[in-house]
């Protein structure tokens, strides 16, 4: 179902908004459980999307790399690699700053975030970063001609390895890589799923239903813990098992994104979608700032703060980008300009059905 007058698939955008959702819900029940020692329900909603919420993020993300992984490598380069890697040089030195050099005054400290940010992912931003190397492997992977079984089995090892190095870069890599590299294998598979669950709406919300009743057995199953801070998985923890369920629920994802594109009440929520870079790179100093106001003002019963915080870090990055477009000043915040590109690539033009990234 194509967006009215846009270019864009409306259902993916609406799994994209889906998405930036769980993520900064994620992050600020995590925040206030951290502040308060409280839990609330939002804990228990993301506990039941642990299994899919990041992994669901990079499905998305490879729905469209074949669309561009042919191009030449400065042209791929420029549209895969260089666009998240300005988005995310950009705002860690924001977030860096502000932190280090502005709140906790400790210019040597932001100097030291600043150069470990280049060899390692940086706070909440690591999914850009990570994106920007996924893109650079998997052209690489193309180049070689790696045949796609192969490379989506040594992902799935990895996945199921839960390696863990020290280093943060090597450990989501191998966390992660395989929902990305799935996205783009089974792209046509799942587009063809997404236009089914339109088309059959009884018969889809079933197979959701169906998906939730596992999902949370899986989750909440024994072995599940939760505080304010982390949560533990029940049986879904479980190498092999999590990997299926990751795939389930971003799967489950598309399917429902597709049926709540149907609905015209939920635009909103599609509109968050084609904003998700703005939200996901700008939520985290609005959240901390407001959290600590609803703090001092004496806001401790842990839904309401949540739900306020959450409101804020969601709505203060959608408001600032309306803000730049009014008054045209700003823009290369939430837009690459030109300089940014890499020579003789320009402003390559988005595909024709491409999310926004």
């Amino acid at each position: 179902m194509m967006a009215s007058g846009k270019a864009r698939l409306d259902w993916v955008d609406m799994a994209k908004g889906l998405s930036i959702f769980l993520v900064v819900t994620m992050y600020c029940a995590a925040s206030v459980g951290e502040d308060t020692g409280q839990t609330g329900f939002l804990h228990w909603t993301i506990a039941f999307a642990m299994p899919f919420r990041m992994p669901e993020f990079f499905l998305l993300s490879g729905l469209f790399l074949n669309q561009v992984i042919e191009r030449p490598w400065k042209a791929y380069a420029d549209r895969r690699v260089v666009h998240y890697a300005y988005f995310y040089a950009l705002w860690a030195l924001i977030h860096i700053l502000f932190k280090q050099a502005l709140i906790a005054r400790d210019p040597s400290g932001a100097a030291a975030w600043l150069a470990l940010a280049i060899i390692e992912p940086y706070g909440v931003l690591w999914f850009i970063y990570m994106l920007a190397v996924f893109g650079l492997v998997a052209k690489f992977l193309r180049e070689i001609k790696a045949p796609h079984w192969g490379v989506l089995a040594v992902a799935a090892v990895l996945q199921m390895a839960s390696i863990h190095t020290g280093s943060y870069l090597v450990d989501q890599f191998a966390e992660y890589f395989v929902y990305f590299y799935a996205g783009a294998f089974f792209a046509p598979r799942l587009f063809a799923l997404a236009d089914w669950s339109a088309a059959n709406v009884m018969p889809a919300m079933a197979v959701l239903a169906a998906w939730a009743a596992i999902n949370a057995v899986m989750v909440f199953s024994p072995g599940f813990r939760l505080d304010p801070v982390h949560i533990v998985m029940g049986w879904g923890a479980l190498p092999g098992l999590h990997l299926i369920l990751a795939l389930a629920g971003a799967t489950a994802i598309c399917m429902g994104a597709a049926l709540l594109a149907r609905l015209p009440a939920m635009d909103w929520l599609r509109w968050m979608g084609s904003k998700s870079l703005v939200v996901y790179v700008a939520f985290v100093l609005p959240m901390g700032i407001a959290r600590t106001i609803l703090l001092a003002l004496g806001v401790e019963e842990p839904n309401l703060l949540s739900l306020l915080t959450m409101a804020v870090a969601i709505g203060s990055p959608l408001i600032l980008w309306w803000i730049i477009q009014k008054i045209g000043f700003g823009k290369f915040l939430f837009e690459r300009p030109a300089w940014a590109h890499l020579p003789g690539t320009g402003h390559p033009a988005e595909p024709r059905t491409a999310p926004a990234e």
